[in-house]
């Protein structure tokens, strides 16, 4: 089963809604918004003898919300990479514009692409 955590940024850290079933949480971090949303949701479900881990979250975020949680990505950098206007994606990620599917996958597979890569890397000892 999976859950979709539909994430936000608030001035104290995040907040976070279980999209189909009556669960809020806040965290001062990511990790721990993952944390309370579990609790939050194993009581939800405790009556049904369900117990919901991490792997069963699905996080989701809009663009400006990603960038705002992975300042290490350069925006610059990665719209040239995926081929893509470095104004038009700065202002989706401002929230200035809203993309259209095809150009969220777009980014999306970018973004997963360069994870790939950084996953696959090793350093010399």
């Amino acid at each position: 089963m999976k859950i979709e955590m539909i994430v936000e940024r608030t001035k104290t850290g995040y907040s976070a809604y279980a999209d189909k079933y009556p669960a809020y949480t806040v965290g001062g971090s990511l990790d721990e918004l993952k944390a309370n949303m579990l609790d939050a949701l194993n009581l939800y479900f405790e009556k049904d003898g369900k117990e919901v881990k991490e792997q069963d979250l699905k996080i989701t975020l809009d663009l400006p919300q990603f960038f705002e949680f992975y300042k290490v990505i350069n925006a610059k950098a990665l719209s040239e990479r995926i081929g893509m206007n470095q104004s038009l994606l700065a202002q989706y990620i401002k929230g200035n514009k809203k993309p259209s599917l095809i150009q969220t996958q777009r980014i999306l597979k970018g973004v997963q692409q360069v994870g790939k890569e950084l996953a696959a890397i090793q350093f010399i000892l």
